[in-house]
């Protein structure tokens, strides 16, 4: 048993290396001028000038680029989680007609990839002149993340004991009450790992980032981005610190919360 744990925990910290390299080459590049990364992409830097990651910065208006994608992604998570954990209580805890039909459709979700309805979610759009502002992001992201979500609170709330919910209701809680005040603070910890899931998703959303707005001061990060490349080159060395810059903030988020995004994940698998 414990040569079994050692081989799986060296298996875990390969993977790791492995998965830590490329953002380490991204911050090394950050650090070395184009002739160097043209020269050699895996040479370490001749030397350590931090001001490229200000110069990144200014250059290419990461500023306004930053507060559109917090606005985006924190409108779109809020939604996901309210809605989500409104439709988990419901699916999981309530009785209705048609709740089978219900968690179906929510499933369809999962299965069909963006391209499938894009062109009518495109016409949508156009239709109701939603395009070119932020609601265009905010909808579809709320959207895309809804049924991941609904399946991951869903589970944690069917390994919580129906006991805890009927009591509440002999005491005269309404359905509203038993969500609010009982359920949303048991189910915390798998609010974060929905949370983090979402904000993962809607900060690097890129392609409808690209298609729905076209206005320069509502483009969210991953579209900014591309102002450090035109049609004959490309600045690589500030478009690897622009990366690093907008990828570091996400690593932190995930490290501090690590813990709670595991609670969330194994406890639905714990039935009450």
């Amino acid at each position: 048993m414990k040569q079994r744990l050692t081989f799986v925990t060296v298996i875990v910290w390969v993977y790791a290396t492995i998965s830590l390299l490329p953002m380490l080459w991204m911050f090394m590049s950050s650090l070395k001028t184009n002739a160097e990364i043209s020269k050699s992409a895996l040479a370490l830097p001749t030397s350590f000038d931090f001001s490229v990651f200000a110069e990144a910065w200014e250059m290419g208006g990461l500023g306004t680029y930053a507060i559109n994608s917090a606005i985006v992604t924190f409108a779109s998570t809020a939604l996901t989680l309210l809605v989500s954990s409104m439709a988990a209580f419901a699916l999981s805890k309530l009785d209705f007609p048609g709740k089978s039909a219900v968690l179906g459709i929510f499933t369809l979700g999962l299965l069909l990839p963006i391209q499938a309805y894009f062109i009518a979610q495109n016409e949508l759009f156009e239709l109701v002149a939603l395009k070119d502002s932020r609601w265009a992001l905010i909808v579809p992201y709320t959207a895309m993340g809804i049924p991941l979500a609904l399946w991951l609170l869903k589970s944690y709330i069917d390994s919580l004991p129906k006991e805890l919910f009927e009591s509440a209701r002999v005491d005269g809680a309404s359905d509203l009450a038993v969500y609010r005040l009982l359920m949303v603070p048991i189910i915390r910890p798998a609010l974060v790992t929905v949370g983090i899931f979402s904000v993962l998703s809607a900060w690097n959303e890129f392609l409808l980032a690209l298609l729905y707005v076209q206005d320069d001061s509502l483009k969210t990060i991953p579209t900014g981005l591309l102002a450090f490349s035109s049609k004959y080159v490309t600045d690589y060395q500030m478009l690897f610190a622009a990366l690093t810059m907008v990828t570091l903030p996400m690593i932190v988020l995930y490290v501090v919360f690590n813990r709670q995004i595991v609670t969330g994940l194994t406890q639905g698998s714990i039935k009450g």
